[in-house]
């Protein structure tokens, strides 16, 4: 078998772009991955397409060869945009060997730990804050409204949500900094808005709270110490400092989680070596599925248990649901219900869910496919629209 063609696939998904790799092989097997980074996705399609001669016309079933070729092409900057084109094509490279051999992709990787994972609603309330007419969801003009959104995700069967700092209004917003300060008012709105979720999902429910890069260690601290007495299911924040990571974490008993965006084992080591964190997050689309599969197998080593980061398409859900199948040490996984209303075309079998749960796929590979009439349908326009950029 040979590799025939590699094309990066890109789809319009609103306020963002969904970018895809395509493996072609001479016997019909293709193989399909997601590698979406929304801040760059002409750099990861360029990225793909830099790529493409040094598999061109090679075994795809030796996988583990081309990633090294890749990597050792990227070697004088591992990981980033093109570590993100290099990580679409890997798993591009998994899904045709499941196919060739008629097995899910967890087979490879040791066969399934659990038959099905339970799902956390992300970006809840975030999303709605900001595109209530795109999504033909009642807009947040209150925290009466963000209490009755809890009580829509617990009627749907979910048992956690993670959120950002939304602030109701007309219109509604999701806080962030430019500068990491934790201005006065802040912890205000933070406890608002938790009292108004916890007053629609009752207590027997996980919060999540994201951060993201917004606030540096003081201020994330001081946020940390105003939750302990919500319970949360953690404080999810980014930095690039361990040391930085593992101090906020130690001076507070309100779970922390973190590295989402750390996307290569070497540079993921040092914070599990810290113990810097309660909780890891790992990103596949951005760090490839075996590296992701390495770094989880290494936060158990190191006692620490792991989210898959995945806040795209229904294949990258796919995806991280393969890599929760085949991992031991997993709490909870991402996923996102809001999204582009045409979302559910772009895939040809979408995530089976059930009382907050994902069932593990059977089938060979990922367990679906791109529709690629249906993003040919709605292509990407080669920006991000106006005013959009910035946004998570």
């Amino acid at each position: 078998m040979k590799i025939t063609n590699v094309q990066p696939i890109q789809a319009d998904a609103a306020w963002t772009c969904y970018t895809f790799v395509k493996v072609e092989t001479d016997v019909g097997i293709t193989g399909y991955g997601e590698c979406t980074d929304w801040r760059a996705p002409n750099a990861v399609a360029g990225g793909v397409l830099d790529m493409r001669p040094l598999i061109i016309d090679q075994d795809p079933m030796a996988v583990t060869l081309l990633t090294a070729e890749m990597n050792r092409h990227n070697q004088q900057a591992p990981g980033g945009t093109m570590g993100r084109a290099i990580a679409g094509i890997e798993c591009a490279l998994w899904d045709i060997k499941g196919k060739a051999y008629g097995v899910p992709v967890y087979e490879l990787f040791g066969g399934p730990f659990r038959d099905r994972v339970r799902l956390y609603w992300s970006h809840c309330s975030s999303y709605r804050a900001r595109y209530p007419e795109l999504l033909g969801t009642p807009p947040l003009r209150t925290y009466d409204d963000i209490t009755n959104l809890g009580r829509e995700v617990v009627q749907r069967g979910f048992t956690a949500l993670k959120t950002n700092i939304t602030i109701p209004g007309e219109p509604a917003e999701v806080y962030a900094t430019s500068d990491g300060v934790l201005q006065a008012g802040v912890l205000d709105k933070i406890t608002n808005l938790l009292d108004a979720f916890r007053a629609g999902t009752g207590n027997d429910f996980d919060l999540a709270l994201d951060i993201n890069y917004n606030f540096k260690t003081r201020g994330a601290s001081q946020i940390a110490k105003i939750l302990e007495s919500y319970n949360m299911m953690w404080l999810e924040l980014d930095t690039w400092e361990p040391t930085a990571l593992k101090r906020i974490t130690r001076a507070t008993s309100t779970p922390i989680c973190s590295c989402e965006s750390v996307n290569t084992i070497v540079d993921y080591r040092p914070f599990l070596d810290a113990k810097a964190m309660d909780i890891g997050m790992v990103d596949i689309p951005w760090t490839g599925f075996a590296q992701s599969k390495a770094i989880v197998d290494l936060a158990e080593s190191h006692d620490i248990v792991m989210a898959p980061h995945n806040y795209y398409s229904h294949l990258s859900t796919f995806m991280a649901a393969h890599l929760c199948a085949s991992s031991r040490c997993i709490q909870i996984m991402e996923t996102d219900v809001d999204a582009a209303p045409w979302r559910d075309e772009f895939v040809t079998e979408l995530p089976h869910i059930e009382n907050g749960h994902m069932i593990i796929p059977d089938a060979p590979g990922w367990g679906t496919d791109l529709n690629e009439q249906a993003i040919t349908d709605r292509p990407w326009q080669g920006q991000i629209p106006t005013g959009l950029i910035g946004k998570k």
